[in-house]
């Protein structure tokens, strides 16, 4: 079997060393990278040719790339990293992958030219002032064959594990027989319609009632179509992690059913809940976990990938037994599960992983968006933003002195806005961003940039946060369009402000991620009217629709009325004694499980303590302030 990579991925896999460091650093956009790109391409004239295709095998593994520049009269290769801040603050093993990449190209170079020697330069070029450093290394053909061949033969003893392990995955899938003796009332339709929209290549909305079991329904018929539809990966969203649960138990009941079942699933989680320590930063000169994570990643992978079933426990075992972070051991392991199962925001964010993923590997890739009429309002707060003059105020009369300048500026600009303001001086509609407030915003950002380019450490912690909202205010603003809305609101009685950019209409900001997959179902027990649906999502235009008949019939449902009893706050106390005895009266018509909701806990915890004196017989289970998700 042969394989295919590309530089640049064969290097992230084979040559990082070192800690991991996820100290915030300003780091140049894709815009300004092209722009360094350019300015070097300009620079050094008509003599040096840009993006040199180059291809070169070792064994059955085919390597590809474009190198940055050659120089044929000087011998010179050059590879060009752009940098914003002091490049002596960049971390060692950031400067040995670069070092790695260009001498990969130097031999593919090497090899296509017939060259005996060359010189390999990286070339880093500052953001922000221009200046170029240049390090440059004489290399011969044969150095750089034989550091070459070492990084082919550490991917190669992956990628055929992994081969093997894709050729026995869709084996098994293929004689994977459905989990339970027959389909639910509904159930058949639904799988069949989704195992129908991966073959076409199409959408699925699927509307189905609660408890014809939507998750298998979806899940089964999709993991069938992996080995026709070369399938690389099934990502399974939720909105909440009890959605995850259900998928979790889903995947389980089918590794019960066929035992050694070749299907690797992994659970993505927050950072904050996957931390083992919260107190501490995100770098090896601060976390054990991070120091040397590279250096023991690769036993940790080998140990993870044998395990078929990677949720958040089975993840932080393998992390703590090699002692690496069960965060970033959870994120590699998420290019190598097959099922992946996570939050909306892995796929539908800005910054998603999975999407940056797949666009990198040239994934396939299967979707099931669970709950699926939450992802409107999930996707319009992941692309709307706001910024607090109060906020902005406490940060300045504690602020750094070198970030005080461009608060005031701030500040002098959200003045501005007074004159926007509504006479009701409460709720102010605005055109779009305020172009002023914005480029101060930009000004202090700035700030913060140069400040962490001279002290990469890290900022203190009201900074971080007020950077971090602001560039999220920023970004925003680049893509307010007339989908969003720009709202400016003052409280009383305190007068405190927020700018507010309210995305209304995520479908043009969604649509490039539907695009990117091979097939998609959406599920939910409500997706009523569809057309609202399809359009405020940015669904396509072929997008299948499935109304799944309930399987319940109208005799199963009673609806009765307790027209004398008032839940209006004033007399919540007085009706207590009359839902109590409402409650005890139905359990004693018919014996069996209900759920009594309330508007508050105090309500609640009223009706329950009343109602276990009133019946301590009667079994009664009451959710409590702050419980948690499990």
């Amino acid at each position: 079997m042969s394989y295919t990579v590309a530089v640049r991925a064969l290097c992230e896999f084979a040559a990082k060393a070192g800690d991991l460091d996820m100290r915030f650093s300003p780091s140049p956009s894709a815009q300004e990278g092209q722009a360094a790109h350019a300015l070097i391409t300009a620079r050094r004239g008509a003599g040096r040719q840009s993006e040199v295709a180059l291809s070169g095998s070792y064994r059955h593994l085919t390597v590809r790339g474009r190198a940055d520049g050659w120089i044929a009269s000087t011998g010179r290769l050059e590879e060009v990293k752009s940098f914003k801040g002091r490049l002596a603050a960049m971390p060692g093993n950031h400067r040995a992958l670069h070092w790695a990449q260009a001498r990969t190209y130097g031999w593919l170079l090497c090899q296509q030219l017939g060259l005996a020697a060359i010189e390999l330069a990286l070339v880093y070029v500052d953001i922000d002032s221009q200046d170029e450093t240049v390090l440059t290394e004489q290399a011969t053909a044969e150095a750089l064959r034989e550091a070459f061949e070492a990084l082919c033969d550490r991917f190669l003893a992956w990628a055929e594990q992994e081969a093997t392990h894709r050729q026995a995955r869709n084996e098994a899938l293929r004689a994977l027989a459905f989990p339970h003796e027959s389909f639910r009332p509904g159930q058949r339709v639904l799988a069949e319609s989704v195992y129908r929209a991966a073959m076409q290549r199409r959408t699925l909305m699927a509307q189905a009632p609660t408890g014809i079991g939507k998750t298998m329904g979806a899940l089964f018929p999709l993991l069938k179509a992996c080995p026709t539809q070369q399938l690389d990966k099934l990502h399974f969203l939720t909105a909440k992690s009890s959605g995850r649960r259900l998928a979790w138990q889903a995947l389980r009941l089918l590794h019960t059913h066929a035992p050694g079942l070749p299907l690797r699933a992994v659970e993505l989680v927050a950072r904050r809940k996957a931390c083992e320590h919260p107190d501490k930063a995100c770098h090896g000169q601060s976390c054990p976990l991070a120091k040397g994570f590279y250096d023991r990643l690769p036993a940790a992978r080998t140990q993870a990938a044998t395990n078929a079933l990677l949720d958040r426990e089975a993840l932080r075992q393998v992390a703590l037994a090699h002692d690496v972070c069960p965060y970033y051991l959870g994120q590699e392991m998420a290019r190598w599960g097959d099922v992946i199962v996570g939050d909306y925001n892995y796929q539908f964010d800005h910054s998603a992983l999975l999407p940056a993923l797949a666009q990198q590997n040239d994934w396939r890739v299967g979707l099931i968006v669970d709950e699926a009429h939450n992802l409107i309002e999930r996707a319009r707060a992941m692309y709307s933003a706001s910024l607090s003059e109060a906020a902005m105020g406490t940060l300045r009369r504690t602020a750094p002195s070198w970030l005080r300048k461009p608060l005031d500026r701030l500040r002098r600009a959200w003045r501005t806005l007074d004159h926007a303001q509504a006479e009701d001086n409460s709720y102010t509609v605005l055109r779009a961003p305020p172009a002023r407030l914005i480029e101060a915003l930009q000004g202090a950002l700035r700030a913060v940039d140069d400040h962490l380019a001279e002290h990469p450490y890290g900022l203190e912690a009201d900074v971080q946060a007020f950077y971090f909202e602001g560039l999220r205010v920023s970004r925003v603003a680049e893509l307010c369009d007339e989908h969003f809305l720009v709202d400016l609101t003052t409280s009383a009685p305190a007068g405190e402000q927020v700018l507010n950019l309210r995305n209304l209409v995520p479908a043009p900001l969604l649509k490039p991620r539907w695009q990117a997959v091979h097939t998609a179902t959406l599920l939910s027990a409500t997706l009523q009217p569809p057309d609202f649906h399809r359009a405020l999502l940015g669904l396509p235009p072929d997008t299948v629709w499935l109304d799944v008949p309930s399987p319940y019939r109208a005799e199963q449902l009673q609806v009765h009325v307790a027209r004398e009893l008032s839940t209006r706050w004033r007399d919540r106390a007085a009706s207590c004694a009359g839902v109590v005895r409402r409650i005890a009266a139905q359990y004693a018509q018919q014996p069996g499980n209900y759920l009594a909701f309330f508007s508050s806990h105090d309500y609640l915890a009223q009706v329950a303590d009343a109602l276990q004196v009133a019946h301590p017989g009667l079994p009664v289970w009451r959710q409590a302030r702050q419980m948690g998700e499990a």
